[in-house]
């Protein structure tokens, strides 16, 4: 039999006549295919991205040296490496003429490798949420960024191999000049992968033009749940604004998530709103406890959920969501993500797969990959933990004073985001004897910074969830699904 590389190696062939091979038939010229470009960075110096894609693949020194030959110009001998890049859809044999276009050429950064930017182009708001430290009427964070600032970010972006951004706020459609920003980052051959938005703003004009330029990010719009919605946006039909949103970016084609805010008073609406958004075509809910924020500790009047009221409504709402027949993904936060269509679930609680676990990893690997810049500038490993910065006086560095680059080369930044988890256990005697450890990872440092003043801390949460047996109560709840990691073995200490 014919090895599957090869046979794709000779359908590849087929019509490119044109091109022909080399004297003696013996070697071709070959060209990276339209979506891989050739990247290194500091520590990660052999890799590609595809162009739709946030996260950069690592490669062999052999095979990156074998992909900067395929630049249809350069002859490479006709033999079964080559066929198997092919078969992998990273290049194939040149027809005449061609050549790379400027973003697929082999481009080498002298900084850190960090694929995404979670940046909040304005702390701005046309709501008044009362859990949010961005509400309209707390203009003390309400600074953003000039349009000036805006362009050099993005360049500074591209010039350190950035691919992907998430755009949120405030609200982020409120800044003036979001068009002008948005189609920025495509002139600069990056893309948008998630827009976080309270949907006011959205048009069909503007989806359009979104299109036009090639663009295709993910909304994730803010709902709060049927018939509950108006409460927590203090602002009355702020629901049906939030799902003519949504009519309007699926009708235009593009994916639609909800972002829902859960407390005591919606708590029972999660399953309905499920099935709601379901039906309208929502590829995914997320679902969030709404936390110990000052704003929602001043507004809440008794609504907040304790971590055990979420964790056991989560898992009343999950055991009943799966035997409703709705397709939609459903993320819990700190939890659970759910996937019904395929029958797989990924417990949020557990840090990595078993056969991923070395002390050398990073306390948050999302943290690791995705650069979060606040409104003013200042960086932070992300943005759910800023208040604590903040309040603790804790300053990483400014783009706006500083640029991006030299904070991703050396710094108190860089430093913060590559705290391993041997770092953590030797700040907590509490976790590194902990016989959970290697499944928490030491938990979310948000939430630890949020329930104990300590971004070294344990993080409470995770705790009440191994202690008090979640895991297994997570299994239980989704009977027929399986587990999509490998989970760690436990000591008989946990007892």
């Amino acid at each position: 039999m014919v090895p599957i590389e090869q046979r794709a190696y000779r359908a590849a062939h087929r019509g490119r006549a044109e091109s022909g091979p080399a004297k003696g038939g013996h070697s071709i010229r070959y060209l990276l295919n339209e979506d891989v470009g050739l990247r290194s960075w500091r520590r990660v110096p052999f890799a590609y991205y595809r162009r739709s894609e946030r996260n950069a693949r690592r490669v062999s020194k052999e095979t990156f040296d074998l992909l900067l030959r395929c630049d249809g110009i350069r002859e490479i001998p006709d033999e079964a490496p080559i066929a198997a890049l092919v078969a992998r859809g990273l290049c194939h044999p040149a027809g005449a003429g061609e050549r790379l276009t400027d973003w697929q050429r082999y481009r080498s950064y002298d900084n850190e490798y960090f694929p995404a930017l979670n940046w909040m182009l304005t702390g701005k708001c046309n709501l008044n949420c009362l859990h949010c430290f961005n509400a309209a009427d707390n203009a003390r964070l309400q600074s953003e960024f000039q349009p000036a600032e805006a362009m050099r970010l993005i360049d500074e972006a591209a010039a350190c191999g950035i691919q992907a951004f998430t755009l949120t706020g405030g609200e982020p459609m409120f800044h003036r000049d979001f068009m002008r920003i948005f189609q920025r980052i495509y002139e600069r051959d990056m893309f948008v992968e998630e827009l976080n938005t309270n949907g006011t703003f959205i048009t069909r004009e503007m989806l359009r033009e979104m299109r036009a330029m090639g663009a295709a990010p993910r909304f994730k719009i803010s709902f709060d749940g049927a018939g509950c919605h108006d409460w927590l946006r203090n602002q009355r039909g702020a629901e049906q604004s939030a799902l003519r949103a949504f009519e309007m970016c699926l009708e235009e084609g593009f994916e639609v998530m909800a972002q829902t805010n859960v407390h005591r008073l919606n708590a029972d609406a999660m399953l309905p709103t499920a099935r709601l958004l379901s039906g309208m075509g929502a590829s995914g809910m997320r679902i969030i406890r709404t936390s110990e924020a000052p704003r929602w500790v001043q507004n809440a009047g008794g609504a907040g959920l304790s971590w055990s009221e979420y964790y056991d409504r989560m898992l009343a709402f999950l055991e009943a969501y799966v035997q409703t027949g709705c397709t939609m993904n459903v993320n819990i936060w700190q939890m659970a993500a759910v996937c019904p269509a395929s029958r797989k679930y990924r417990p949020a609680a557990v840090g990595c797969d078993a056969r991923e676990y070395r002390d050398s990893l990073p306390v948050c690997r999302c943290n690791r990959g995705l650069v979060a810049v606040a409104a003013d500038g200042n960086l932070y490993p992300c943005l759910q933990v800023s208040g604590y910065y903040v309040k603790c006086g804790r300053f990483l560095g400014n783009v706006k004073a500083d640029g991006l680059r030299t904070h991703l080369q050396q710094g108190a930044y860089l430093s913060e985001v590559q705290t391993t988890l041997k770092q953590l256990k030797e700040h907590s005697r509490q976790c590194a004897d902990c016989p959970w450890f290697r499944l928490c990872c030491g938990g979310c440092r948000a939430c630890a910074a949020a329930l104990t003043g300590d971004r070294f801390g344990v993080d409470p949460s995770k705790c009440l969830f191994f202690q008090h047996g979640y895991l297994e109560k997570l299994a239980d709840a989704l009977k027929g699904y399986e587990c999509v990691i490998r989970l760690p073995a436990v000591s008989d200490a946990r007892a």
